[in-house]
């Protein structure tokens, strides 16, 4: 059956799109968002739930200001859920950015799978067929349909996924991990990666997620209703491949305050296209460029749909604060130093860059950065740094936090 594709008409890459969402979404905040949130209506019927994570992902629209409307138009007692499901983006990125070393054995983890794949012939069809939805399993199918045809996925839909991915079918975690993030709009290294290792039962260990008949009949008001036998009737949490358990804890990195007095060239990524919310007026400017780099999210080809979403909301940002940007790729990481040299700058500023491939890639290129005297400037907004310090260990930390972390961010 061809999908209905009025989500994909939705979401449009330009922040004037993301705050009509917003202001569209405000009055289903309160009650009808908690009663209404588990339920995947499926393609074109997503009303019980916002789908503003692409405009948060990209900060076309800002994590505050959805609760800020939140709190205004239903009182933070009633849009608790609201709240919570918005603050844990902070929560899983805030937790990545103090254990780091998460991802890079993430990303160590999926070359070997990718090898795997390479060499098993018969991993490579099971895993072909789940990602075509050709599983046979009505359900994930379908899902695996929507995922590809619209770059999104109702969040009960990507925890059952997992779980089938996982436990059902039994294929590599992380490969499964790797086909969401170069499919989702909305595509999150830190939330992508934790969501999966918790429902794994890697970042909550021991308590893996169980993808239950019940629960998708329920949830998916019986537009789904598998039999128990086609589903995985006991899950085991992947601890063992883990012994050591969970890294350390981090202290966040300090950031270095940019110099007024030294030429600056703006570097706009799609970890934040607001970068007008900063101080750019005490800067000097010699120069500014968008850098799209969906394209570092995997070995594998992503979809077009995510680059096209990033290529678009790149250009709304530059032609919104009237920059006339150079319009730079990742690729060789000394392209960023040859592009700031050629200005003159001797610093650039851009928002921050959080765990993730483009945290890696900015790393490569720091060292013929560092070799032509130029620093690289970040900007953290306030909202991180209300949420981070408290993103250690399980969610509930942060949650006991949520009124102080308002209050301390204006918003009560």
């Amino acid at each position: 059956m061809p999908l209905d594709h009025s989500d994909k008409k939705l979401i449009a890459p330009t922040r004037a799109a993301a705050e009509a969402a917003l202001r569209a979404f405000a009055p289903r905040m309160g009650k009808r968002y908690t009663n209404g949130r588990n339920y995947d209506r499926g393609p074109g019927q997503h009303r019980d739930v916002s789908m503003l994570s692409p405009y948060l992902r990209l900060r076309l629209v800002l994590e505050q200001d959805a609760v800020a409307i939140a709190v205004r138009e239903h009182g933070a007692e009633a849009a608790e859920k609201f709240i919570q499901e918005v603050i844990w983006r902070g929560y899983f990125k805030g937790w990545m950015e103090r254990r780091p070393v998460v991802w890079d054995q993430y990303r160590e983890g999926l070359i070997r799978d990718l090898a795997s794949l390479d060499r098993d012939r018969g991993l490579r069809r099971r895993v072909a067929a789940a990602e075509a939805g050709k599983t046979g399993l009505d359900c994930f199918d379908s899902w695996a349909e929507e995922l590809v045809e619209t770059g999104y996925l109702h969040n009960h839909a990507r925890m059952w996924f997992a779980s089938i991915w996982i436990f059902t079918l039994e294929l590599p975690w992380r490969l499964g991990s790797d086909f969401f993030f170069r499919n989702l709009l909305d595509g999150d290294p830190a939330s992508n990666t934790l969501g999966w290792r918790w429902v794994a039962g890697l970042h909550t260990r021991g308590k893996p997620y169980h993808a239950q008949a019940w629960n998708i009949a329920k949830f998916t008001n019986n537009r789904f209703d598998p039999r128990p036998a086609e589903l995985a009737e006991v899950v085991e949490g992947l601890e063992s491949e883990e012994p050591e358990g969970l890294p350390s804890v981090t202290p966040l990195r300090t950031l270095q305050v940019p110099n007024p007095d030294r030429p600056t060239a703006l570097l706009i990524t799609e970890e934040d296209c607001r970068p007008e919310d900063f101080d750019l007026s005490s800067l000097n400017f010699v120069g500014h460029a968008t850098l799209s780099a969906s394209h570092l999210r995997s070995r594998l080809p992503v979809s077009p749909l995510v680059e096209e979403f990033e290529q678009g909301a790149l250009r709304d940002t530059a032609s919104r604060i009237a920059l006339d940007a150079t319009a730079l790729r990742a690729g060789v990481p000394t392209d960023l130093s040859c592009w700031a040299s050629r200005l003159g700058a001797t610093q650039i500023a851009t928002p921050y860059i959080p765990t993730g491939p483009l945290r890696d890639w900015i790393l490569e290129a720091k060292r013929s950065l560092d070799e032509a005297g130029i620093d690289l400037i970040e900007w953290r907004r306030d909202w991180d740094s209300a949420i981070w310090p408290y993103a250690t260990a399980g969610f509930f930390k942060v949650k006991k936090q949520i009124p102080a972390i308002l209050h301390n961010t204006g918003l009560m």
